[in-house]
């Protein structure tokens, strides 16, 4: 008989396995299990059905069940749920859902795939009618009846973090009104709280209204048909609708119910091979724990890119390739679009670098900022990229970054993101060799541009301080821009000597204070910086400029932003 392997899920992990493990052999017997109507569908183009980007719901769909019969020999079994694992005899219980028959069906492999689920947490009211979720195609035609059938006005988005973006950016391009509400006090989560300032500015910009830092308390339905939204500060929002985007939780009943290991983090437990504690069952996708190739802890990352290449590790695997790779961990590259702007990070953040220890020791790192153009500044167009990047002081090796703006941001974060999975350091990033043309980058590329500043840190060629570091009585604030420039705006207690005429002040400064230079985003106070070091004097430069420390004041103060996030 032939040996058979069921594949409980499909999507990109359990779709992918079987796909690669049918190019692997032709003897094999594959069938996927999925309750769900859809086999293979692009959960990430979502957003942008809603908002009528994509017109047709059938470009959606990646694979049918007869593309998977017809190109791979996979039998594909619609709403068809698998409810029980006998690992002792090697059998699953799997029901169809239509008519509630059940049947047992042997495996002499195991692959589950059940992905995650929306997270509702037990509020009044979370499961009244207008609420809705995004996990799959039938939510989208929920959400779509709803705003033609209820001619929805207003549309409120609870949670600020990627499918909160692209929701808020699709309901808007509908004709809705939009608002977001995040409990942390600031969107985009995943990234550090400095970096998400010119993303609210450009929310504000659009039209996007903000309700930050404080969580939803419960939802009511009024006499007029409207959501009643309560937050925890006392205040209200009021919508048509509400979009629930406030993250997933691994699925794991079925795993846990077959005696499964469950790690810490509430996923389940797999090798580098993606085998489970069973030997003859192997997970992927959403529901798995997996390596942070950064940290070296554990991680639960419900990313398409990472699940697609579990699923083919796993085919591998089961096929007994013999050029067998294991998973090499996740890094989290990520990139979000929102009402014209790119959000990309890569790696490791600054608040997670805090949290870590390696070998019972804090992780030493270091943090640089830089505000260039996509393309060469005099070429028309070019925009400015706001970019951080994280790394070891001692040895220069990357462990994140992160950028926003509109225009050429995942280029730089792609590039970066593959110097990190070759454990590269800033070095590679300043020696990098990149395309150059004015309309795609400038002769010193943003990459470059990073790593430079970067390398003179490691190198201890500057020294480099920070605007959350600043303790104005012992370091002298020296802001090196025009007059102009000062008078617009400026920090309270700090001189101004332009970096034009600093040559000719330099008896002005003090040779027993440490200084501490500021320019708009850090490129003339670098230059002022050698030049006093150069002088004998003790000199830090602030990294990032004034722009940084105003994106912190921002997020801090949660004041209103400028319209254009990177013009002070």
């Amino acid at each position: 008989m032939k040996k058979r392997l069921l594949i409980v899920g499909g999507v990109a992990g359990g779709g992918s396995c079987a796909a690669r493990a049918r190019r692997h052999s032709e003897e094999m017997e594959i069938i996927i299990f999925e309750r769900g109507p859809f086999v293979s569908f692009a959960n990430c183009g979502l957003p942008y059905y809603v908002g009528k980007v994509i017109e047709k719901e059938e470009d959606l769909i990646v694979a049918s069940p007869e593309r998977f019969k017809d190109y791979f020999n996979v039998d594909v079994r619609l709403g068809h749920n698998v409810r029980r694992v006998d690992c002792e005899n090697k059998q699953i219980e799997v029901e169809k859902i239509t008519t509630g028959q059940t049947c047992i069906e042997p495996y002499d492999t195991l692959v589950i795939s059940p992905g995650s689920s929306p997270i509702f947490p037990p509020l009044e009211g979370i499961h009244l009618p207008g609420i809705f979720t995004v996990k799959n195609i039938p939510d989208t035609r929920e959400i779509m009846d709803w705003i033609e059938q209820h001619n929805a006005k207003k549309a409120a988005v609870i949670g600020g973090g990627f499918i909160g973006l692209e929701m808020a950016e699709n309901l808007k391009k509908r004709g809705l009104g939009v608002s977001i509400v995040e409990m942390q006090k600031h969107v985009m989560p995943a990234i550090d709280e400095e970096m998400a300032a010119p993303i609210h500015a450009h929310l504000k910009s659009s039209g996007i209204s903000l309700r930050l830092g404080s969580p939803v308390t419960g939802f009511q339905q009024l006499d007029t048909g409207k959501i009643l939204i309560s937050l925890a500060s006392g205040e209200t929002e009021r919508a048509d609708m509400v979009i629930l985007s406030i993250g997933v939780r691994p699925e794991i009943e079925l795993a846990r119910s077959a005696g499964l290991k469950i790690g810490a983090l509430g996923g389940i437990q797999v090798d580098k091979f993606m085998r489970t504690s069973d030997p003859y069952i192997w997970a992927v996708g959403d529901a798995v724990e997996v390596n942070d190739c950064i940290t070296g802890s554990n991680n639960l990352v419900p990313l398409a890119g990472p699940a697609n290449r579990q699923g083919r590790i796993a085919a591998d695997a089961i096929s007994g390739c013999p050029h067998l790779s294991g998973f090499r961990g996740v890094q989290a590259t990520a990139v979000c679009g929102v009402m014209g702007m790119t959000i990309a990070s890569t790696g490791a953040t600054e608040k997670t670098l805090k949290k870590t220890n390696i070998n019972g020791k804090p992780v030493l790192y270091e943090k640089i900022y830089a505000h260039p153009d996509h393309t060469a500044s005099y070429y028309p167009g070019s925009q400015t990229i706001m970019i951080k990047l994280l790394f070891s002081p001692e040895d220069g090796r990357i462990y994140g970054a992160q950028a926003v703006g509109t225009q050429g941001v995942e280029k730089r974060i792609d590039v970066i993101a593959m110097a990190i999975q070759k454990q590269g350091t800033v070095f590679d990033l300043e020696e990098a060799e990149l395309c150059y043309a004015p309309q795609y980058g400038a002769a010193k590329d943003p990459v470059n541009i990073v790593g430079m500043i970067a390398s003179n840190v490691v190198r201890k060629e500057c020294a480099v301080a920070h605007w959350t570091d600043l303790n104005p009585p012992e370091a002298y604030l020296l802001d090196t821009r025009t007059s102009e420039e000062f008078e617009k705006g400026h920090i309270q207690g700090a001189v101004n000597i332009s970096m034009d005429s600093l040559r000719q002040r330099l008896s002005e400064l003090p040779r027993d204070r440490e200084i501490w230079t500021y320019c708009l985003v850090g490129k003339r106070s670098y230059f002022a910086a050698k030049l006093l070091a150069n002088a004998g004097f003790k000199v830090k430069t602030l990294s990032g400029g004034y722009m940084v420390h105003l994106c912190h004041k921002k997020i801090q103060q949660q004041s209103k932003p400028k319209s254009n996030p990177f013009r002070i």
